[in-house]
């Protein structure tokens, strides 16, 4: 099996990481991770990356490279916003289908590829920790078993989910 463990980048002002987003960041760091990762993996944004270092010096791993999947960050993020803003203050990614099933889907689906790439790239057993931003976090999961499923006949893939701050995981999703 391969596993690929989504993180939300933690509190951020524009790119950058706010000193409570660090100092949250760190706090995961300290009991919130799986390690050893095989590969480090961000969506792109500065503030992902810098979510990243922090995670990737907890594990211990710092001669690990982070690497970017741009693939993984939406080109769309405004209407996620808009969409999330819609939804409400709570809301999840089930909230967002309902307003913008559209949106979600595609989404799905074209994060969902992204994150193939990066779990067909470890090897066996391998884990790779990615960093993004929700609800683009939660979409390539959520879109994997109907959109990606026959290119995993052999494989069995596990993904993941949690928005830093909370202590609810997304459902686990297994890819065939």
């Amino acid at each position: 099996m391969r596993y690929a463990e989504l993180r939300r980048h933690t509190d951020n002002e524009g790119d950058r990481l706010t000193p409570r987003g660090a100092a949250d960041a760190e706090m995961i760091g300290r009991g919130g991770l799986h390690p050893p990762y095989a590969a480090f993996v961000s969506a792109g944004a500065a503030r992902a990356t810098q979510m990243l270092e922090i995670l990737r010096h907890a594990a211990g791993q710092d001669d690990t490279p982070i690497t970017a999947a741009t693939g993984l960050r939406s080109s769309v993020e405004n209407r996620w916003r808009d969409a999330a803003r819609a939804a409400g203050k709570r809301a999840d990614l089930e909230d967002i289908r309902a307003l913008d099933p559209d949106l979600v889907e595609r989404e799905s689906w074209l994060l969902g590829s992204a994150l193939r790439q990066v779990v067909a790239g470890l090897p066996e057993a391998g884990r790779a920790l990615v960093a993004g931003h929700s609800p683009t976090t939660e979409a390539p999961c959520s879109g994997s078993p109907a959109g990606l499923s026959r290119h995993w006949a052999r494989a069995k893939e596990f993904c993941w989910s949690r928005t830093a701050g909370t202590t609810r995981w997304s459902r686990w999703t297994k890819w065939r």
